[in-house]
């Protein structure tokens, strides 16, 4: 595994990786599995089958591992999508909640169960704009919505 990333995520899967990485590499167009691993026969996998795929998604390594039932995706962890703009937040919302459960705030969890926010990238800007209120409007704005609407946020810190 050659890479100039310090840090890589490894999903847990329950013997669906193969399933979820290709699921993932059909809704974002930069992406490709870079390789895969298998067990042997020492196992704990059945020999011949995937272990770790290593695949990367706009840059971004990550490794999926077929590791079994024993552990869960929680939305304590979430993986965060930057989107230029409403078009891109759509496809994505549309794509990645299919099968799973929409969240508040631009949170979803696809059907994995990965934990996902669907954010427009301007919005920590206008988190950290230095107005307070418009602040306040924004987080008041935002806190409702499911998938993220970047107009009615741009909306929201205009004052009245």
């Amino acid at each position: 595994m050659t890479s100039t990333q310090k840090i890589t995520p490894c999903l847990w899967f329950d013997f669906n990786a193969e399933e979820a990485v290709q699921h993932y590499l059909s809704i974002f167009r930069t992406s490709r599995i870079v390789s895969t691993t298998r067990y042997g026969d020492a196992g704990p996998g059945p020999a011949g089958a995937v272990m770790t795929i290593l695949f990367e998604i706009d840059g971004q390594q990550f490794l999926a591992l077929n590791g079994g039932p024993q552990f869960k995706f929680t939305p304590a962890l979430s993986l965060i999508v930057n989107c230029d703009d409403q078009a891109e937040i759509d496809a994505l919302w549309e794509k990645l909640s299919e099968g799973g459960a929409p969240g508040r705030c631009g949170w979803l969890a696809d059907k994995f169960g990965v934990s996902w926010q669907i954010v427009p990238r301007m919005l920590p800007a206008l988190l950290v704009s230095g107005d307070p209120a418009a602040a306040d409007r924004l987080m008041r704005a935002l806190f409702p919505m499911k998938k993220l609407d970047i107009h009615q946020l741009q909306q929201a810190i205009r004052p009245n």
